[in-house]
Parts: C-alpha cells; sequence; structure tokens
C-alpha cells in the first residue's frame, strides 16, 4: 500500500481528505463487519508485501497496526484512503476491489489495531463520566470528548497500550506509572521565583511551559538557575484516599470507553453537534 513516506508524513494527507470519493453512509465498520476470514485474504493479497503481514510496517511502507495516529483515524478516512489512495505517494486506490470488500479490508485491519476486540469495563462509565466531570477533578487539566481542560492529555484517544490495569496505576500512581515526558516541569529564575507545569516548547536557549491556572510563560535558559523536566507528576497523588475502590474502576470504565469510541477530533466535533 503505503510507499517511501513515514506516517506523520502521511498523516496530514489522511486528515486532510474529506468526503468526496469517500464511501458515504459507512461510518462505522464495525457496525456490520464483513467475515474476517476474507478481510484478512484481502490484506494479505493487497497490503501485506509493503504493511507487512501483521501491520506493523515493512521495507516499503510504515505501521498502521500499532501506530497511535492511525489507530485514531475514523473509519471513513481508512475506507476513503482504501479506495482512492494518496496521490503523491505509492499508495495506490483500490476502488476496483468494490465497496464490500474495502469494508472487509479496513474491518481486518481494525482487527489488526486491535479495535474490534471485546473491552470488558471493570465498573460503570456512566457513573466514572460524572467523577470525570466532578469530584476527580480530571477535566481541570484533561480534555474528554471535547469537554475538559487543556494543561495534560487528551483522554478521547487511547494508546495502543491501554488497558484497565495500566489506567489504573496511571491514576493510583503516577509518580511512578507515568513516563518522564508526561511529568512536570519545574524551572527556578535567577530572581528565586519558580514555576512548575506542562513542557510546551524547548531549544538550546529558551523554554516554554503551562502553569496549572492556564498560563503560559516563557523563559530564555539563561536567566534560569535550575531546570526540572519529568521528576513529577502534575497529576493529584492521593486518589487513592479520595476516590474508592468502586469509584476508581467507575472512572477507569470512562476511559475505557471513550479510548474504544476514539474517532479524529473532527468526528468528535461532529459526534457533539448530534446529540
Amino acid at each position: 500500500m503505503w510507499h517511501r513516506c513515514g506516517v506523520i508524513a502521511h498523516l496530514c494527507i489522511l486528515l486532510a481528505l474529506g468526503a468526496p470519493g469517500a464511501l458515504v453512509a459507512q461510518d462505522k465498520v464495525s457496525a456490520n463487519p464483513p467475515g474476517e476470514s476474507q478481510g484478512s485474504a484481502l490484506f494479505a493479497s493487497n497490503c501485506a508485501m509493503c504493511h507487512g503481514a501483521d501491520g506493523r510496517g515493512g521495507e516499503h511502507a510504515p505501521d498502521i497496526a500499532t501506530a497511535s495516529d492511525v489507530r485514531r483515524l475514523a473509519d471513513k478516512n481508512l475506507i476513503d484512503i482504501v479506495k482512492n489512495g494518496i496521490a503523491g505517494t505509492g499508495m495506490p486506490g483500490f476502488d476496483e476491489l468494490g465497496q464490500d470488500k474495502i469494508l472487509a479490508l479496513v474491518s481486518y485491519l481494525r482487527t489488526l489495531q486491535g479495535k474490534h476486540s471485546a473491552v470488558t469495563f471493570p465498573g460503570n462509565p456512566e457513573h466514572g463520566e460524572v467523577l470525570f466531570l466532578g469530584k476527580a477533578h480530571c477535566s481541570e487539566c484533561h480534555m474528554a470528548r471535547g469537554k475538559g481542560g487543556f494543561l495534560a492529555a487528551d483522554l478521547s484517544y487511547s494508546e495502543a497500550n491501554t488497558n484497565a490495569n495500566r489506567l489504573r496505576q496511571i491514576i493510583l500512581d503516577p509518580e511512578n506509572a507515568l513516563p518522564a515526558q508526561k511529568k512536570a516541569v519545574s524551572v527556578t529564575t535567577s530572581a528565586e521565583q519558580k514555576f512548575t507545569g506542562a513542557l510546551r516548547a524547548q531549544d538550546n536557549f529558551s523554554i516554554s511551559i503551562q502553569t496549572i491556572d492556564g498560563a503560559f510563560h516563557y523563559f530564555p535558559k539563561s536567566e534560569l538557575t535550575s531546570i526540572d523536566i519529568g521528576s513529577r507528576s502534575l497529576m493529584p497523588d492521593n486518589y487513592r484516599s479520595r476516590l474508592s475502590d468502586t469509584e476508581v474502576n467507575d472512572l477507569v470504565s470512562y476511559l475505557l470507553r471513550i479510548g474504544s469510541q476514539s474517532a479524529t477530533p473532527s468526528d468528535a466535533s461532529s459526534d457533539d453537534d448530534d446529540e
């Protein structure tokens, strides 16, 4: 399928693809997936030689099974790409396969991505949403389905390795569960002022952070006496005492549900408009 270019270069094109030429009224392949065996055979004969038999990339094309940016694409975007290809790259269109086979192919790709695996919720997602927006105060920093803050990651999208146990670890023990790049940045100025927040930009000469009040701060590094990146988390470390086990499970269930329903930001907006 795709040749030469890397995942990110392709995605800039993919996300720009609109409705023209798409198979309309087929927004969710998983609502009525064709047989997996047919999709597997189609993938093997049309895609595997470039993307690999498991979709995780080959000599001529990138990973489309575990790459988070590809996993986040809505079904209608993938359908349009398979049908029409991507102009200016080695990704051809497969319009000659016909609608049913294209749907089977995309459905099988979703299986490789783990999207058709049954998601088991340890708690109540509806109660978890209430907690996210209320008692747990998650939405003060995190966005989910268009609601919440901008300081921390948008939790509308799940990573390939996200599961209930992983989410529970992050909620209850963020200091040890989160990687350094998702933790706070603290800087101290020559005037002995200390600022802590999320890293927004950095180069050899300057650093920019966003503090928990939403304000952005730019610092020339020559004016700083210390820079501490990734040593502590901005997340509260007292959820073990603030939330019951049932509430933690409810919150985990909500995050699993919205992650399993992940779409592109524009699709999320469309869904909200329809509600």
